[in-house]
């Protein structure tokens, strides 16, 4: 069996020292030892940490990232960046959809995310008639992610009306549309596929509630199996709860709760305007607030009540949804400082018995992203797959920190640059900082954006 040996790493019990690890061909953590023999095995660079989950991805709005940063409207907001979204998606190819969404996973594995939950919402040609494949598009997604080796949770979309009340949809909404039956066919032509590759699993998922009726939710949840992750968007803008008060005189949080059993298998993505009542219910139901710090902050929808979440023991991942940050760092420091912002105080995720904030940042992130992926991912102890990242121990910050200072001084006080290597199930993807075939990507992706804004 392949074997490393690390100068200290994250264990469930804490961190150890001298962590001897031993991999199955299966790629999952067979054995591990402290204070092992390095005799044999490879000798790791630095502190290693478990892999992070990402949560929430749409691939294909990564090659418009930083296009809509240009003021057209006093009032500029998601809903005027949704229609630059929706010109960009009427021209992708089904090529275009498989270049773009292996150099984003290149990028995520570089920063150091291991798995995706791939929110995947694209289904048909530009003029919204299936392809002779109805699951052509969520074949590319799959292809993507075996091609750079990152782990993932595909997760296809029901998308069938355009607002609350079952609207019809628009034409910028074509390519998205599936009937009930059409969905469900999906997902069972994607299941003996997905059951077959290396660290991919399959998940539902409801766009949002504006998108789907309350009838579609039921004959889906009635007709699979409900150990599988459940996504949905929710509660992401005032305009979405508006409109939800409007169609049934509720909450979009509190109709979801008061008409569905929500668990741990759901990811309620956003939740941004969630108040101190469905805060409460989601904290109770043991579902994860699927959070995307810089995507919120982007688009101006708002900051998440992380602290009273937190504090009744609510659960969280996070996400790069749109991808204007690709960013372990970025996503996890700008959860601690919105909430540090909105109450003028410092220090706000911590617990009584853990005021280190990096530490408990990072251990929520791992926890509930490996549940919203459902993947046997987040921790290193014997039987979980092998996700990696290890730390440049040569960084003056990164080699002067002891324990729980390493994760602060990384993520507070450092950047994506301080990983220098990512093993995903038993295999190295980054070595130095680079992925094998990041140049070729990288050439592809230009000539990708190259068409799209020619």
């Amino acid at each position: 069996m392949p074997a490393f040996i690390a100068p200290c790493a994250l264990l469930p019990e804490g961190w150890a020292h001298d962590v001897h690890f031993e991999v199955s061909t299966s790629g999952h953590l067979e054995k591990i030892t402290i204070g092992g023999s390095s005799e044999g095995a490879e000798r790791l660079r630095g502190p290693v940490l478990p892999g992070m989950p990402n949560v929430h991805s749409h691939a294909f709005q990564r090659a418009m990232a930083g296009l809509a940063e240009v003021a057209g409207n006093p009032n500029d907001s998601f809903w005027t960046w949704r229609d630059l979204m929706y010109r960009m998606v009427g021209r992708l190819s089904p090529e275009q959809m498989q270049i773009i969404a292996r150099q984003l996973y290149i990028e995520m594995l570089k920063a150091g995310y291991t798995s995706v939950a791939e929110f995947h919402y694209v289904h048909h040609d530009v003029n919204g008639i299936p392809y002779a494949d109805p699951a052509e598009l969520a074949w590319r997604i799959s292809e993507a992610a075996s091609e750079v080796g990152i782990g993932l949770t595909l997760l296809p979309v029901l998308y069938s009306y355009s607002g609350f009340g079952s609207q019809e949809p628009n034409q910028s909404q074509r390519r998205f549309v599936n009937t009930t039956d059409s969905y469900l066919d999906l997902l069972e032509r994607l299941k003996p596929h997905l059951a077959i590759k290396t660290a991919q699993r399959l998940g539902i998922c409801f766009h949002s509630l504006r998108a789907v009726s309350p009838e579609q939710i039921n004959v889906v949840l009635n007709a699979v199996h409900l150990d599988q992750p459940i996504h949905i968007h929710i509660a992401e803008q005032l305009k979405e709860v508006s409109d939800c008060l409007a169609w049934a005189g509720r909450r979009p949080l509190q109709w979801l709760y008061e008409n569905f059993s929500i668990d741990k298998h759901w990811c309620l993505v956003h939740a941004t305007h969630a108040n101190s009542n469905e805060i409460a219910a989601m904290a109770h139901s043991g579902a994860v607030a699927g959070l995307c710090l810089t995507t919120e902050a982007n688009l101006g929808d708002g900051i998440f009540p992380a602290v009273d979440y937190f504090r009744q023991g609510g659960r969280f991942g996070i996400g790069s949804d749109s991808h204007v940050s690709l960013s372990v760092v970025e996503e996890l420091r700008w959860l601690e400082y919105g909430q540090r912002l909105r109450d003028q105080r410092r220090n706000r995720l911590y617990c009584d018995d853990q005021p280190m904030i990096g530490r408990n940042l990072y251990d929520a992130a791992l926890s509930g992203g490996a549940q919203a992926l459902g993947q046997c991912v987040g921790t290193l102890e014997v039987g979980k797959r092998a996700d990696l990242l290890v730390l440049n121990g040569d960084n003056p910050y990164i080699a002067t920190a002891k324990g729980n200072e390493i994760l602060n001084r990384w993520l507070f006080a450092g950047s994506d640059s301080q990983i220098c290597d990512v093993m995903v199930n038993g295999q190295w993807v980054i070595k130095n900082g680079h992925h094998a075939e990041e140049e070729r990507s990288a050439r592809d992706f230009t000539n990708v954006l190259k068409s799209l804004l020619a």
